[in-house]
């Protein structure tokens, strides 16, 4: 994909061609201008657009659940998302060194490029403009947007059911890292009731934690249904 292909993908001609790049560079070129003061303004934006999105898609929800389904739409991990499908890592301007860390894969490189391109496009143009632009991505990438589907919290439905089913919380223990620093791999479990119910990896502790709820969640749900048979 070259820079004319990005811009159909987006829908979306820049005016001026070197902001669209600045939007694209990553900090590790070392050079003058990166997109880390877009990818600022653009955060910005994202959140005023997606909190108008769901202020109006939902009249009675309240501010509580309005705050959790925003965070959840313009979390790191869901814009990677978008920009996984804009294939913008194959437009990034990265140094070698992040090149051979497969730099164009990661979440936070593509998610702050996706942010930074939108607060170029903000700057050129207007606040409608970014909005025709990212409420169509957030919708194809996200065809379900209530609570339930962009915001699960595998961790308190564990410990809710924990505590009614065996009078316990869950312990969530970190069994190993690997990784350098800038691309940690962290593996957890968690044990109830000093069981062990589930390993799992992720970036972080907390994405890691989430996914062992989920596959312990998952394993007393069977272990249920096979009692009542």
């Amino acid at each position: 994909m070259n820079l004319m292909q990005f811009q159909k993908a987006i829908n979306y001609k820049f005016k001026n061609m070197t902001i669209l790049k600045e939007a694209l560079t990553h900090k590790s070129l070392k050079k003058s201008t990166h997109n880390e003061r877009l990818e600022f303004l653009g955060d910005a934006v994202l959140d005023l657009i997606i909190g108008e999105y769901l202020f109006y898609k939902f009249p009675t929800s309240p501010e509580g659940e309005l705050s959790k389904m925003r965070a959840a739409m313009v979390n790191e991990k869901s814009l990677s998302k978008i920009a996984r499908y804009l294939q913008m890592g194959e437009v990034l301007y990265i140094s070698q060194s992040e090149e051979a860390n497969l730099g164009r894969e990661k979440d936070s490189i593509l998610s702050n490029a996706f942010e930074a391109v939108l607060g170029a496009i903000y700057l050129e143009s207007n606040l409608e403009e970014v909005r025709e632009i990212a409420i169509p991505l957030f919708e194809k990438i996200f065809p379900k947007i209530d609570l339930k589907h962009l915001f699960y919290d595998h961790k308190t439905s564990l410990q809710e059911i924990t505590q009614a089913l065996f009078g316990v919380i869950p312990e969530y223990k970190l069994i190993d890292s690997k990784g350098p620093d800038h691309n940690k791999e962290f593996i957890m479990a968690v044990y109830i009731d000093n069981k062990e119910y589930a390993i799992a990896s992720g970036k972080s502790k907390k994405v890691a934690e989430q996914s062992c709820a989920k596959i312990a969640l998952e394993m007393i749900e069977s272990n249920s249904k096979k009692g009542d048979r």
